[in-house]
């Protein structure tokens, strides 16, 4: 069955850096779309960050351009984003998404805490 896990969340104090890890299963990874979304207490979700199935393009949201990296490793069905210079305001659930066409999978998300 289909399965999207994140890894790699975790506290980190302001300015810090994170990298997380989500690791698909039960789909074919390489033709997926591969998206990172957040969701801080009490707002809305929100779309961080997403790459193309064969990386030729990578789209950032303003806020997180130039301190953010998204990639991925086809052979290992994995995709990564790189967090450097967190903030406090960046505490929240990090959310791991695959989408082609009509389908739209999720992993269970990752807590990344940002605080002294």
């Amino acid at each position: 069955h289909v399965q999207l896990v994140e890894s790699g969340g975790g506290l980190v104090q302001p300015w810090g850096s994170l990298r997380l890890s989500c690791a698909a299963s039960g789909f074919t990874f390489r033709l997926y779309a591969m998206s990172w979304f957040r969701q801080a207490p009490g707002k809305e979700r929100e779309l961080v960050t997403s790459i193309t199935y064969d990386e030729s393009l990578t789209n950032y949201a303003d806020s997180v351009k130039g301190q953010f990296t998204n990639s991925r490793d086809n052979a290992k069905n994995t995709v990564y984003l790189q967090m450097n210079s967190l903030k406090p305001e960046e505490t929240a659930v990090y959310y791991c998404n695959g989408r082609l066409g009509r389908n739209d999978y999720w992993g269970q998300g990752a807590q990344v805490t940002v605080s002294s």
